[in-house]
């Protein structure tokens, strides 16, 4: 009788109710498949749709290995640029390597955002073939609830057709320290906002409630990662330490308020430890007082926790040590972090692929069979609840015809005319004002020669224009390292070579700047030289041209300030939204035409 059980086990029976299918499972579970559960890692993969075999140049192991050996299934898939078909298929055979095992836990897939164009690899991936949308930061700009659930429905198609159920987003983190890197993938600075457009993105993604045709979202970096010191990162040591001069620490919150009450299935605590604060100062993934007093208790949240990626083990990429990001707790061991995290309130260790610290811990007695089955719990019933147990694969036809639609498509670029901001246009009688006159000459930099020449007379020089058109990335200050260089941060003006070069233009010839900002931007110089002056954030190049030929027109609004000084910026509290009493422009702020 135990040998059919074991063929046919109960907790693939979907006439049974939830509770008692985990039950089951969770009883049947050996100490390493619990542990195994607990590790969600990075995963990428083969040539045409194959699994694919490790890469110790950047520390990835096989699918076997971690499947079969390791008992994990949760993986974070870092592939980006592959046929639809060719993504259902590798989940399918990784989704087969799953069944074969003792029990046969299928593996839950998740993944970065990856509907934009950002370049950063460590924080999203690229497009590719799925539909391309704006930046968070210019979905925050069109101010449309709708439009950002339309967003995220469409990402829940786009992912269900290939396999993909967990989305390591929204980052719904405010942008109170205009510096920070990550700022790109936020919905701006308003607090009120942000929760807003949080509750409609994840309602998109998991439907009216968790099930079957449901993305999870797992909403980050709690409890919100914006304050940093100076603007540095916490994936890199200078960026370590959240600073709360005005102590505004509960004005961070609201947005996973927001979330919270929008029923997200998980949320990721953030790198950085609090200084200033009410809290000890180690990693939020180490912190009882965040994760299990103020998330677990005074928000009661009961979801599953996420630690963010990398934060017990010291790591090679691309032949470079990488430290933990345990700051706070970086004298401990590997398993002694796993310890805290676990007595912290942590279910999941992200982008690690070590279940032995686990079993290390509960063998040893440092942490109970209980603590372990708690975490375990939640997350074989998020398994089920999306219904892994009951439907493993997906059809690679339909993947091939649900990626990238062409409504889909639309829909993207549509968002992307829709938050295009105009901060200054032209004289009515300046030949820069918008929308364009067609049949100008114009220079042009940063922009497809090819789709402008559409609209008006390409030419090479800007002495024989009438209009110049530049395309510009926001200042940064570039840094060195093979992660390190990804990570937009530093001063955010110009350098003064730069900023010359562009000025030699717009006092050239009456110019539109059009400035990609991943973050807020000193434009005081430009703005005084430039006869139309935008922003954008993630625009292509085709839907920019529709908005200023006049196809379109621009809606977006700013959603933050943007300073006139680097100064202004030094003097603001890195814990306030708004604190710059004289910005050049300020949040809000937007024309149309």
């Amino acid at each position: 009788m135990s040998v059919v059980k074991d063929r046919v086990p109960l907790h693939h029976d979907d006439t049974l109710e939830l509770s008692r299918r985990v039950s089951q499972l969770q009883a049947r579970m050996t100490l390493r498949e619990k542990a195994g559960l607990m590790f969600h890692t990075m995963i990428a993969m083969g040539p045409r749709g194959r699994l694919a075999d490790a890469d110790p140049d950047y520390g990835l192991l096989s699918a076997e290995e971690m499947v079969q050996r390791r008992n994990m299934n949760h993986f974070n898939l870092i592939t980006g640029v592959a046929a639809p078909a060719e993504m259902a298929q590798w989940h399918n055979r990784l989704q087969d390597l799953a069944a074969g095992t003792r029990l046969g836990i299928p593996v839950t897939l998740s993944t970065d955002p990856r509907h934009a164009r950002s370049a950063n690899p460590n924080t999203e991936v690229l497009a590719g073939p799925f539909s391309v949308w704006p930046e968070p930061l210019g979905l925050a700009a069109t101010r449309d609830p709708a439009l950002v659930h339309r967003f995220a429905d469409i990402a829940r198609q786009e992912y269900l057709a290939v396999g993909l159920r967990v989305a390591l987003h929204p980052q719904v983190d405010l942008a109170t320290e205009p510096r920070w890197a990550r700022i790109v993938g936020t919905f701006g600075a308003d607090p009120e906002l942000t929760g807003a457009l949080a509750r409609k993105y994840i309602g998109g993604l998991q439907g009216p409630s968790l099930g079957p045709a449901s993305v999870a979202a797992m909403t980050k970096h709690f409890p919100g990662g914006g304050p940093q010191r100076d603007g540095e990162d916490p994936h890199f040591a200078d960026g370590q330490e959240q600073v709360y001069p005005s102590g505004r620490f509960a004005e961070q919150l609201l947005p996973f308020r927001a979330a919270i009450q929008a029923r997200t299935s998980q949320i990721m605590p953030g790198y950085g430890m609090p200084v200033a604060a009410p809290y000890e100062e180690v990693g939020f993934a180490f912190n009882a007082a965040v994760i299990t007093g103020l998330l677990r208790g005074d928000l009661a949240f009961d979801g599953i926790v996420c630690t963010d990626w990398g934060v017990l083990t010291d790591t090679e990429f691309s032949g470079e040590r990488r430290p933990a990001r345990a700051w706070g707790v970086q004298r401990l061991s590997p398993v002694h972090r796993a310890g805290r995290a676990l007595d912290a309130g942590c279910d999941q260790f992200g982008g690690e692929a070590r279940p032995d610290l686990v079993v290390e811990l509960v063998r040893s007695g440092a942490v109970s069979q209980q603590r372990v089955d708690v975490s375990v719990r939640r997350l074989l019933r998020e398994k089920f609840r999306l219904g892994l147990f009951d439907r493993r694969h997906v059809d690679p036809q339909i993947a091939e015809q649900t990626v990238g639609r062409a409504d889909f498509r639309a829909a993207g670029l549509a968002a992307q005319r829709a938050s295009v901001t105009l901060l200054r246009n032209a004289a009515p009688d300046c030949p820069a004002r918008l929308p364009l006159r067609p049949g100008l000459r114009v220079y042009c930099a940063g922009v497809s020669r090819q789709l402008v020449a559409r609209h008006a007379v390409i030419v090479d020089r800007p002495e024989d224009a009438d209009v110049a058109l530049l395309r510009l990335q926001a200042p940064y200050e570039p840094r060195t390292g093979p992660v390190e260089a990804f990570f937009h941060t530093g001063s955010l003006a110009y350098p003064p070579g730069q900023l010359a070069q562009i000025l030699a233009v717009l006092d050239t010839v009456p110019s539109i700047v059009d400035i990609y900002l991943d973050r807020p931007a000193v434009l005081t110089e430009i703005a005084a030289h430039a006869a139309a002056l935008l922003v954008t954030f993630a625009v292509g190049d085709e839907p920019l041209l529709d908005v200023l030929t006049g196809r379109d027109k621009p809606r977006g609004r700013l959603p933050f300030d943007l300073p006139r000084s680097m100064a202004t910026v030094a003097a603001g509290r890195a814990d306030v939204s708004f604190d710059d009493h004289d910005p050049l422009f300020r949040y809000g702020h937007g024309l149309d035409y």
